[in-house]
C-alpha cells in the first residue's frame, strides 16, 4: 500500500477514534445508549465518510497525502471539538511532541531562545538570549548574534523551527554553530555539546525588598513545585511574598495543587473537580506550610488562566493571600490528554473544577466566537449576575468570569511612541550595538551619555521621536535600555530583575502586604471561633 494512502486511511481512523473516545466517556457514565441514539451516530459517521469521499474524488486539484491529512487534523477533528468547548483540542504528532516537552520542563539541546528578524529574503534567525548555565551561555553566545550556519549548512532560508530542530539532539553530541556578531569582523564558530536544558517555570526569584521574596511562575509543568520550593528555601526567613502569576496560562493540575500545598494548612481543600465520566475528586493540602504564615500578595492579569486560577482561587478562598491586578481569564475546564496512535493525542474536557468555596470560574463561551473568547474578554462584568460565595472569614467572592481581584491594579498602557519602540525591537538592537566592544559592571546606570547614544540610534534607524516623547516615559525607556544591556552582560535573570524593580504593579503589590497579614489573621480568628463552637456543642449535635 502506498505510504500516502496509509496516511490517508490513518487520518480517517484517528477521526473515528476521537469520536469513539467521546462515546466511551459518555457510556461509562450514563450506560448504554438507545437504539435511536446509536442509529443517529452511525448515520452521522456515514455522512462524514460520504463527504470525505466526494472531496477526495472530485476536488478541483488532486489531494496529496499531506493535504488529506490536513483535512482531518486541521479541519474535521478541530471542527468537531470546537462545537464542544474552546479548550478541547487535537494534537498532531508535532504538537503532541511539543506539549510533552513543555510539560516535562526539559529537553536536549544547546539552550538559547531564538526568533526571526526581518522579512522575506532579509529574514535572519537571531539569538534573543542564551539560557544561563547552558552550553550556549558558557560558550559566550550573546543576545543579538545572528545564526549564519549549523554544521556548515547555511541558515539563510531556515525558519526558526528549522533551526531549533537542528540545534536539538541527543545528550553529549556536538553541533557546530556559526554566528555573525555586530562589531565583529569575522563570523564566530562555536562547537557546542548538547546537554539537558531545563525549561524552568520559575524564571525569576529574588528578594525584592529586605525580607520580602518575589517569585514569578510562567507556567505549571512537572518541575514547578520543586522549583518553587527551592526558591522559597533560598530566601530564608522572610516576612512577605509577592507571587506573580501574570501571563501564566496554566498547565498541570497536579503542580497547581502542589504549589498551594506550600502555602495552606494541612487538610485545607485546594480544588475539587467534577465530571460525568469519572468520580468527582477533592484535592487537599497533604503537607501544609509548616507554620510559615508570612503574608502573600498574588499578582494576576487577563492572561492568568487555568492552573494559575486554581492557585489564585484557593489562596483567595482561604484568605491566605490578597489577589491583586486584573480579573483573570476564566478557564474552569480540565482537559484529560488521551494518547492516540502515531504519536497524536486528544485533549478532551472531562471535568469542571471548583475553588474551595464552590466557585466555578469558567467564563461563558456559548454563542461566542473563538476570537472573542480569547481576545475580547476584558469587558466590564455585571457582578449581580455571578454566583456569590464566601471565603473562610466571610468575605464575598464571585464565580464565573474568572477570579476577581481583591485590589484592582491596571496593567500600564503603552502610548504610540512606546509601541513604536517595542514593535521595532529598539532596545534589543540598541543593546547589541552598545555592547559590541565594551563590558559593564552592575553599577551601570543609563546616564545622559547613554541617552544621547540612544537618541542617535533612533535617528539612524529613521524612527521619529521628540524630546517630549522620551521625557514622558523616561523611566520606562531607561529601564528597558538597562534591562537589555544587563541581559547581554549578566544573563536573562539580571535583565528580568531590572524590569521587576521598576514594574509599577509589583511596587503597588508590595503596599498590600499589611492588608494580606490582616486578612490571614481574620481567617485564623474565624477558624478558632468555629473550633471553639464545635468543641462546646453537645454530643450528637455536631
Amino acid at each position: 500500500m502506498a505510504s500516502r494512502t496509509r496516511r490517508s486511511l490513518f487520518s480517517i481512523v484517528v477521526f473515528f477514534a476521537a469520536c469513539g473516545i467521546l462515546g466511551m466517556v459518555v457510556s461509562q457514565r450514563v450506560g448504554a445508549q438507545s437504539d435511536s441514539d446509536d442509529s443517529t451516530v452511525r448515520s452521522s459517521l456515514r455522512s462524514f465518510t460520504s463527504v470525505y469521499s466526494l472531496v477526495e474524488q472530485n476536488y478541483a486539484e488532486p489531494l496529496n497525502g499531506d493535504k488529506k491529512q490536513d483535512a482531518i487534523y486541521d479541519g474535521a477533528i478541530p471542527g468537531m471539538l470546537r462545537v464542544l468547548d474552546p479548550h478541547s483540542s487535537f494534537y498532531d504528532p508535532k504538537a503532541y511532541a511539543r506539549m510533552r516537552e513543555d510539560q516535562s520542563g526539559k529537553y536536549y539541546g544547546v539552550g538559547m531562545l531564538i526568533q526571526p528578524e526581518g522579512l522575506g529574503a532579509e529574514q535572519k534567525i537571531v539569538v534573543v538570549y542564551p539560557f544561563e548555565g547552558t552550553p550556549s551561555y558558557k560558550a559566550g553566545i550573546r543576545p543579538g548574534d545572528v545564526i549564519a550556519a549549523i554544521n556548515g549548512k547555511s541558515a539563510a532560508k531556515m525558519t526558526s523551527q528549522d533551526v531549533a530542530n537542528l540545534l536539538k539532539g541527543p545528550k553529549g553530541t556536538h553541533v557546530q554553530v556559526t554566528m555573525v556578531r555586530y562589531g565583529t569582523a569575522k563570523p564566530l564558530v562555536f562547537d557546542l555539546v548538547r546537554a539537558e536544558i531545563p525549561n524552568n517555570s520559575v524564571d525569576l526569584a529574588y528578594l525584592v525588598r529586605p525580607g520580602v521574596g518575589y517569585v514569578h511562575i510562567k507556567d505549571f509543568q512537572e518541575t514547578t513545585s520543586h522549583e518553587l520550593g527551592e526558591a522559597l528555601n533560598s530566601f530564608g526567613n522572610i516576612h512577605g511574598l509577592i507571587l506573580d502569576l501574570r501571563g501564566n496560562p496554566g498547565g498541570l493540575l497536579s503542580e497547581a495543587v502542589a504549589v498551594c500545598d506550600k502555602f495552606l494548612q494541612k487538610g485545607q481543600v485546594i480544588v475539587s473537580q467534577r465530571g460525568r465520566a469519572y468520580p468527582n475528586q477533592v484535592y487537599k493540602a497533604s503537607h501544609g506550610n509548616g507554620g510559615r504564615d508570612y503574608p502573600i500578595v498574588v499578582l494576576v492579569n487577563r492572561g492568568t488562566a487555568s492552573a494559575a486560577e486554581i492557585v489564585s482561587g484557593a489562596l483567595q478562598d482561604h484568605d491566605r493571600a490578597i489577589i491583586a491586578g486584573e480579573t483573570t481569564f476564566g478557564k474552569g475546564l480540565v482537559q484529560t490528554v488521551y494518547p492516540l496512535s502515531e504519536d497524536t493525542g486528544l485533549a478532551l474536557t472531562t471535568y469542571h473544577y471548583y475553588t474551595p468555596s464552590g466557585r466555578l470560574i469558567q467564563r461563558n463561551y456559548q454563542g461566542v466566537s473563538l476570537y472573542d473568547y480569547y481576545y475580547n474578554h476584558d469587558q466590564p462584568q455585571n457582578l449581580a449576575n455571578r454566583e456569590v460565595r464566601l471565603t473562610d472569614s466571610g468575605r464575598t467572592v464571585y464565580g464565573g468570569g474568572g477570579i476577581t481581584p481583591d485590589d484592582k491594579i491596571e496593567t500600564p498602557k503603552s502610548n504610540d511612541f512606546q509601541q513604536l519602540l517595542v514593535d521595532h525591537y529598539v532596545f534589543f538592537d540598541f543593546a547589541k550595538r552598545y555592547m559590541a566592544n565594551r563590558t559593564i559592571d552592575k553599577s551601570f546606570q543609563v546616564d545622559n551619555a547613554v541617552m544621547q547614544q540612544f537618541k542617535a540610534f533612533l535617528t539612524s534607524q529613521q524612527l521619529p521621536y521628540t524630546d517630549k516623547d522620551i521625557q514622558g516615559v523616561s523611566d520606562w525607556v531607561k529601564t528597558n535600555i538597562k534591562a537589555e544591556i544587563f541581559t547581554t552582560q549578566f544573563g536573562q535573570e539580571a535583565g528580568l530583575e531590572v524590569r521587576a524593580a521598576w514594574d509599577p504593579m509589583i511596587n503597588k503589590a508590595l503596599t498590600y502586604l499589611p492588608q494580606a497579614q490582616a486578612l490571614e489573621n481574620a481567617a485564623k480568628r474565624a477558624d478558632s471561633q468555629r473550633a471553639s463552637i464545635d468543641s462546646e456543642a453537645p454530643v450528637g449535635t455536631k
